[in-house]
């Protein structure tokens, strides 16, 4: 496809969009606009975007499609100024927030005007920032998706997807309630009892200082996701806060229904409680990618020994696969290796694990 392209925030979701979309639709003229203007100027040098805008105006105004990649709070404001535009009228617009019935709402000053909103959000990301950390094939396999206002044509629809081809994504049409609801009990929940359970042992802490060493293993893996940015979901957690508020009502009373099996030592439903949950579990999809960004870690049982870790980075370091962590676990329970290592994709896991067995006898673990 021909046509310009304006992007409004240069991060790692709207860089890398950026980035895919440049790397089918050549002919298309790429132009970007960051407040941080080193990150603009950053995100030219790396080739994201053709051209610098100086004010939304100037690039919005030129564009067959916007992208506002910035966070919610931001793209209400952005809409907003976007809607006393003159836009064209044909311009289709789109966001990547992680809440939609809320942006969707407010992107009624757009519709009012004749323009096309159709909201987006691709789940998917990495520990990294800003437009350095852009990658075209971030959204490769995951769920891309989209929420068209009320009364979006399906054509509309079809040529966003177009647009957004170089992902490589899975789209998925779904309303902006019920993207609302899903997200918040796979992604926006979960994250509140991940810093719930921290925060449960931060207190512990402060009465004994061995939580601190015994909570280095299984506990710092499930409570991973807490480490994410807290700006992120305070906006995340305001902007769907009647979904988070009802799922924390569920919540409670399924800990109330725990609590009184465990009161009644009624042992048969305990067991069904962990084996029901641990069927559904295991059932999940091994290979795609959710909500929650997957942690592709490998675990390998090495002996204690100097230069134990140098020997593994070096083998790794010969067949070329990067690696994003490392480090030794000092409490193992249930966790049968003494040493994880990270990798940014499944692929370089898989190739990290045949190369392990290929140069040692070491025992490898995926969880």
């Amino acid at each position: 496809m021909k046509g310009n392209v304006f992007v409004i925030g240069l991060g790692l979701i709207g860089g890398s969009v950026s980035l895919a979309i440049r790397n089918t639709h050549h002919e298309t003229i790429i132009t970007g606009y960051d407040v941080d203007s080193k990150n603009l100027r950053l995100a030219k040098v790396l080739g994201l975007i053709d051209n610098e805008a100086e004010t939304i105006k100037e690039g919005a105004e030129a564009a067959d499609l916007i992208i506002i990649g910035t966070p919610v709070v931001q793209a209400e404001s952005i809409i907003s100024e976007l809607s006393q535009l003159e836009l064209k009228q044909d311009v289709l617009i789109t966001d990547v927030g992680s809440t939609k019935k809320g942006i969707t709402s407010m992107a009624g000053c757009l519709v009012e005007k004749g323009y096309t909103f159709i909201g987006g959000h691709p789940m998917a990301g990495s520990h990294k920032s800003g437009a350095i950390a852009a990658k075209p094939h971030l959204f490769e396999n995951a769920f891309y998706l989209l929420t068209p206002y009320a009364g979006t044509q399906t054509d509309k629809v079809e040529t966003l997807k177009n647009w957004l081809r170089g992902t490589k994504a899975n789209f998925l049409v779904v309303t902006p309630e019920l993207h609302d609801h899903l997200t918040g009990v796979i992604s926006h929940f979960p994250h509140i009892i991940a810093s719930g359970l921290v925060h449960q042992a931060r207190n512990c802490h402060s009465e004994d200082q061995l939580v601190t060493r015994l909570a280095a293993g299984g506990f710092r893996d499930i409570t991973r996701i807490a480490s994410s940015s807290p700006e992120m979901w305070r906006d995340i957690l305001l902007h769907n806060k009647d979904v988070i508020l009802e799922l924390m009502k569920e919540w409670i009373a399924e800990m109330e229904r725990v609590k009184h099996i465990v009161q009644e030592e009624d042992a048969d439903e305990i067991f069904a409680y962990f084996d029901i949950a641990k069927r559904f579990r295991d059932e999940l999809p091994v290979r795609s990618q959710g909500a929650i960004p997957a942690f592709y870690d490998l675990y390998i049982d090495v002996p204690d020994y100097p230069g134990v870790i140098s020997e593994i980075t070096g083998y790794l370091a010969q067949v070329n696969i990067s690696i994003t962590n490392i480090r030794i676990l000092e409490t193992r329970e249930e966790i049968y290796a003494a040493l994880v290592v990270s990798f940014q994709t499944e692929g370089d896991r898989k190739l990290a694990m045949e190369c392990i067995r290929k140069h040692t006898d070491y025992e490898t673990f995926l969880t």
